[in-house]
């Protein structure tokens, strides 16, 4: 029988503030497993991914302020590939707990490596920016981008989704887009749902239209969950808030609607900072949502 099967994965590397390594361990105080198993859910807990190396400390700058701690995120990402993709060859569907958003790329590569997927990327930013066009250099702002081989990621092969077209990528809540990713996105296939289409057509509407996009030819779907594409006033307690984000029962909505039609085959939920949290309620509410998406009804 399928079962969900937890990953935590505790790094910080691609973010700009310290904290969404411990996101793992606050999901799980949270009580992800249990929530889950209430719900009907069988789920089993395969620990924390290791992180070899500790983070950096602030007097040790990157080597590349463009991709800042790239080595490390390399090795971070390469480990969680492997792993992804034996779970789902043993027939169980992987959630990577985070950390940063750097961890899609490892994540997106292991659930592609022999399947063809959809993607639902659930997240108030776009992450396509590149080398190229980042303002900041932080990885977890890039990670779509390094998943479809673009700009100097093209030369990278460990970042490649390999089963992965854009033509199946829904973006949805997105809100904060940095002008060169802005670029690329218009020059994509990938499909952008902003919060102001939200706001007109309501999130049932889109998340239809999300959904016919990411299962068109495929064999399945991923679920790419940023907290931080939820208003900061029920979700405080993420890497990069966005004010003006997703209401707690649009949320609610959107993972029901992803349970009604198909189950992700893989699952990331990140960026959860327990620093900036009240109450551990981000965590608390990832736990809900993934019950949600994993078919908890209410009748």
């Amino acid at each position: 029988m399928s079962q969900v099967q937890l990953l935590g994965v505790p790094t910080d590397y691609g973010a700009n503030r310290r904290g969404v390594d411990m996101g793992p361990s606050a999901i799980r105080y949270a009580g992800i497993k249990k929530t889950l198993k209430e719900a009907g859910i069988a789920c089993s807990d395969d620990g924390d991914l290791g992180i070899s190396h500790p983070h950096p400390s602030s007097d040790q700058p990157p080597v590349d302020d463009k991709l800042k701690f790239f080595d490390q995120i390399r090795d971070v990402n390469i480990a969680l590939a492997d792993r992804v993709a034996t779970i789902k060859e043993n027939g169980n569907r992987p959630i990577a707990l985070g950390g940063d958003h750097s961890l899609a790329i490892g994540s997106l590569a292991g659930t592609t490596r022999n399947d063809t997927l959809g993607v639902l990327w659930i997240d108030a930013h776009g992450d396509f920016n590149t080398p190229e066009t980042t303002p900041s250099g932080n990885v977890h702002g890039m990670a779509l981008a390094a998943a479809l081989d673009k700009g100097m990621f093209a030369d990278i092969p460990w970042t490649t989704a390999q089963h992965l077209h854009p033509e199946n990528i829904a973006l949805v809540g997105t809100r904060s887009l940095d002008q060169g990713e802005r670029e690329l996105l218009n020059e994509s296939p990938v499909s952008v749902f902003t919060i102001s289409e939200i706001d007109k057509r309501g999130i049932h509407a889109v998340m239809e239209d999300a959904i016919d996009i990411v299962t068109e030819g495929t064999e399945g779907i991923h679920l790419s969950l940023d907290l931080d594409v939820l208003d900061p006033n029920i979700a405080p307690g993420v890497g990069t808030p966005e004010r003006g984000g997703l209401s707690y029962r649009e949320a609610h909505v959107a993972m029901e609607i992803i349970a009604d039609n198909q189950l992700p085959q893989s699952m990331d939920i990140v960026e959860v900072n327990p620093i900036l949290d009240q109450k551990n309620a981000t965590a608390e509410l990832a736990c809900e949502l993934t019950a949600s998406v994993f078919d908890k009804s209410i009748l």
